[in-house]
C-alpha cells in the first residue's frame, strides 16, 4: 500500500471548504440538507463512515461520523489517518471537530462549551502520523505550537457570540486512550498537569491535520464531571447533557459555516 507521499495527494477543487467531524452525541447532523453520501477509500484504508455532503445556511459542508455509522468504533480503534486524508483529498480546507468531554476545571461544568487552545496527549499505540517510515513517506517533524488552529477557533468563538451561546475561549484538553473512563487518580494527575477537560479523540486528529496543513479546531461540550470530581451516575449525566447541548452546537455551526466556507 502506498502513502500520499509516494503518490502525491492532490486535493479536489470546487468542493465544500469546511468539514465537521461529529463525535458522541452527533453521529449525524440534523439540519444538514444532504446532497450526497460517498464511500471512499484511502492509502490507509476506509474512513470511519461515508463522507456526507450537504448544505447548512446555504453553505456546503462535509460531515464525517468519527465513530462510524451507528456509533460503533471506539476511540482507540478509529482510523484517524484515513479520516483526515479523506477530508483533505475531498478538497476540505478547514475542519471543525465536535467533542463530548469530561470536565476537570471548575469553570467547565456540565452543559458548558469551550474552544480549547492546547492539549496534552496521553493516548498510546495509535497510528498518529503520515510520516511513518514506509517507502516514500519521508520524515518530517512538524511544529505543534498551536494544536488547534487560531483561524478556526476564532470563527467558532465569533459564531457562538452571534448565536447567543456562551462559549469559553481556551482550555487544555487531555486526550486519553479510552474506551473506558478515567480513574479518580488519573484525573488528579491530569489536573496537576494543567488539563481543564478530558476527551479521547483530539489526538491524533489534530496532529494529522497539522501534517496535512488542514486548519483544525475543536468545539468541546462538557457532558459530565470527570471521575473523582463530581458524583452520581456519570452515564446518566452524559446522556442528559448531550441531549441539552447539541442544539447549541448546531446553532454555532450554522453561524460558523458562512465565515469559514464562503
Amino acid at each position: 500500500m502506498t502513502t500520499p507521499h509516494a503518490s502525491p495527494l492532490t486535493p479536489r477543487e470546487g468542493g465544500p471548504k469546511v468539514a465537521v467531524i461529529g463525535g458522541t452525541g452527533m453521529n449525524d447532523w440534523p439540519g444538514l440538507e444532504i446532497s450526497a453520501s460517498t464511500v471512499v477509500d484511502t492509502p490507509y484504508g476506509a474512513p470511519s463512515a461515508p463522507l456526507v455532503r450537504g448544505q447548512v445556511a446555504g453553505i456546503e459542508a462535509i460531515f464525517l461520523a468519527r465513530h462510524g455509522q451507528g456509533h460503533k468504533i471506539p476511540p482507540h480503534a478509529i482510523n484517524y489517518r484515513a479520516n483526515m486524508w479523506a477530508l483533505k483529498n475531498a478538497g476540505v480546507e478547514q475542519v471543525i471537530a465536535i467533542g463530548a468531554v469530561g470536565a476537570i476545571a471548575g469553570w467547565f461544568a456540565p452543559g458548558a462549551l469551550a474552544v480549547p487552545n492546547d492539549l496534552i496527549d496521553y493516548s498510546w499505540g495509535r497510528e498518529h502520523t503520515l510520516f511513518d517510515g514506509r517507502p516514500g513517506s519521508g520524515l518530517k517533524h512538524i511544529e505543534f505550537n498551536q494544536p488547534y488552529a487560531p483561524s478556526v477557533r476564532k470563527a467558532l468563538l465569533d459564531a457562538a457570540k452571534a448565536a447567543g451561546v456562551d462559549v469559553r475561549d481556551g482550555g487544555v484538553m487531555a486526550v486519553t486512550q479510552g474506551p473506558r473512563l478515567e480513574s479518580p487518580g488519573e484525573i488528579r494527575r491530569l489536573k496537576q498537569d494543567g488539563c481543564d477537560m478530558v476527551g479521547m479523540t483530539s489526538m491524533p486528529e489534530a496532529g494529522l491535520a497539522t501534517e496535512l496543513a488542514l486548519p483544525y479546531a475543536c468545539l468541546a461540550v462538557s457532558v459530565n464531571w470527570a471521575p473523582g470530581i463530581g458524583s452520581g451516575d456519570i452515564h446518566g449525566q452524559i446522556e442528559h447533557w448531550l441531549a441539552l447541548s447539541m442544539a447549541k452546537v448546531r446553532a454555532i455551526l450554522e453561524k460558523a459555516l458562512p465565515e469559514l466556507g464562503s
